[in-house]
């Protein structure tokens, strides 16, 4: 039995076939950015990412027939469209995006709603305001709105089913904090409309035949991005944890299934979301953010020239054994978890006249990991886990200098995946074991095999208490922006 995973990232989407042996083959991959039409607004086109995921998808379905498909996608990007035509009313918005700061303010002082202007309420919100003219026409029954997914399943059933799972449901803003449902008093401020969201089903089982591939394969699941990293890696029981080192770092550490009493952040600056669901039965986890990871790299590359490719960070980085003094805080963003301080800014502290490029380029790797264990250590806090081991994908993963500075920071083993994009693998787990691939989701975690194992090595670097003051010391660079909170 095989299955075809979708999976429709920020940058680019792909297609591959989960095979039996839970290894991935047929993949194809193709860029689909989102652009930036003016500072803080992301959009994409909606038509143009479905085209392509059916085009990879054909390309991917050339080496055989499969038994079932599983979407994995990026959370909160919110799509618009008219059931009569199937075309987007207006561009779709990017859960980057950031138009919608204001009503986000508004609802906490008028509502006492806790909204960020990265879920997808607001955006809704803004696009039936913005995109319909028509006051009277912006509550009719041929607008549909949902997230990435809904749009997928929407395209490749033929319009005939409008459906979301709970881990893309729960981070929308949009549901009760268990996130099995809609919550209406948040729909009505909105001035939403219930009947123009998708039904919310399982992240598991059937939900129709994608009747716009070849042979009309049964879709079997839909999960969010990070939640099919968990899975992808294994992580299903209480207590695990994988991160992801993409351009931003995802934590999140598998809780168990007891259902939070409040979406809102908790007090290590955590969240919790949804892992996935069956049968009517919802697993959940702890999420923790870092604002910019593989987007540090990208800066030593392309703006300040220290490195000609991202491999070249390892290379570069591993010419000296330490940082000497040198220390890295990589805010080019702000600063996520704990501290969610939007007017934080990168920070390099302890440059003397010996200061070398090797030694800046290891300082920026190992912040990264300092960051990481910062998003640890709030995870253990919140969830009351203890977590022994990390498992990690994304791209820094493959860089054994980060790797290893990981495992030093945090005093833990680091297991990197053998599948840098580990979200594909697990909507294949999920869609698999659905179908009938796997008789239980253990069995299907466990026939993935080839992770390495980095062991910490007792030389942390800079210490945990240094970087601290090095954090302190980059918080509140821009006053206004660190008094947002979300």
């Amino acid at each position: 039995m095989r299955s075809l995973v979708i999976d429709v990232g920020t940058s680019g989407l792909r297609a591959a076939v989960v095979e039996a042996d839970a290894s991935v083959s047929n993949l194809h991959y193709e860029e689909c950015a989102p652009h930036s039409p003016v500072g803080g607004l992301v959009e994409f086109d909606a038509v143009a990412m479905y085209t392509a995921v059916k085009r990879v998808s054909l390309l991917a379905l050339q080496s055989g027939p499969v038994q079932s498909v599983g979407i994995t996608n990026q959370r909160a990007s919110a799509v618009a469209w008219r059931a009569s035509t199937g075309q987007p009313i207006g561009p779709a918005i990017g859960w980057q995006d950031l138009r919608t700061v204001g009503e986000c303010i508004m609802a906490r002082i008028e509502h006492g709603f806790t909204l960020a202007p990265n879920q997808s309420a607001t955006k809704y919100a803004w696009m039936l305001a913005n995109y319909i003219a028509d006051e009277s026409e912006r509550s009719s029954d041929d607008i549909l709105m949902g997230t990435v997914e809904s749009w997928i399943v929407w395209n490749l059933t033929q319009g005939k089913h409008h459906v979301t799972d709970h881990t893309n449901a729960a981070v929308t803003g949009l549901t009760v904090p268990t996130g099995t449902s809609w919550n209406q008093n948040v729909i009505d401020v909105l001035k939403l409309h219930t009947h123009q969201l998708p039904r919310i089903v399982d992240t598991m089982g059937y939900i129709g035949d994608a009747t716009d591939l070849p042979g009309a394969p049964p879709i079997h699941a839909m999960v969010g991005d990070q939640q099919g990293s968990l899975v992808g890696q294994g992580c299903i029981s209480p207590g695990m944890t994988k991160i992801t080192f993409g351009t931003g770092g995802m934590l999140n550490v598998f809780t168990g299934d007891r259902a939070p009493d409040s979406a809102r952040r908790n007090e290590g600056g955590t969240f919790p979301i949804v892992a996935f669901s069956q049968n009517g039965a919802l697993s959940y986890a702890t999420e923790a953010i870092m604002l910019s990871a593989g987007t540090n790299i990208e800066w030593l590359r392309d703006d300040m020239g220290l490195i000609s490719s991202s491999a070249e960070s390892h290379d570069i980085a591993s010419q000296c054994e330490t940082t000497d003094g040198v220390v890295y805080v990589p805010a080019l963003l702000g600063l996520g978890t704990p501290f969610w301080d939007y007017g934080a800014r990168g920070s390099l502290f302890g440059i003397t006249r010996g200061t070398t490029r090797a030694h800046i380029v290891r300082a920026v790797v190992e912040g990264v990991a300092h960051r990481g264990v910062d998003l640890v250590d709030a995870a253990e806090k919140d969830s009351g886990l203890s977590i022994a081991e990390l498992r990690i994908d994304g791209g820094m993963s493959r860089n054994p200098t980060f790797v290893q500075s990981l495992a030093n920071a945090s005093g833990r083993p680091v297991r990197v995946s053998p599948i840098t994009e580990a979200t594909t693998l697990g909507a294949g787990f999920l869609a698999g074991t659905a179908a009938g691939q796997w008789s239980h989701l253990e069995e299907a975690t466990n026939a993935s095999t080839g992770a390495t194992v980095v062991s910490p090595l007792g030389t942390p670097g800079i210490s945990r208490q240094q970087w601290g003051e090095a954090v302190s010391r980059s918080r509140s660079w821009i006053p206004d922006l660190s008094a947002l909170d979300f």
